[in-house]
């Protein structure tokens, strides 16, 4: 896509004003900054990618094997109390010894 006219002037602009904010001494590390961050983004966005492609053609490479131990319960169940499993005393009696 083709930078038309306006749009130069505009982003020679925004470089001025970047330039005046951070200073020539910060630009470096700024553009170096710049370029880790997108590198990480196309990065995720092809493992991402491989992913889907990899789940809608069938295949399954995350599928635990069969050596693997089972994997743990995201949200475990509370404890038991153990007032209200407490078995009842015999007779009925409902209520605690007073």
């Amino acid at each position: 896509m083709p930078l038309g006219g306006g749009h130069i002037v505009w982003i020679i602009l925004a470089l001025i004003v970047v330039l005046i904010i951070f200073g020539p001494g910060k630009l470096p590390e700024i553009g170096a900054g710049a370029g880790k961050a997108i590198r990480e983004f196309r990065k995720a966005t092809s493992e991402a990618r491989d992913h889907v492609m990899n789940a809608s053609s069938g295949d399954s490479p995350s599928a635990p094997s069969s050596s693997a131990p089972p994997a743990a319960p995201a949200n475990p169940a509370p404890p038991a109390d153990p007032v209200a499993s407490s078995p009842t005393p015999a007779g009925g009696d409902q209520h605690p010894p007073g």
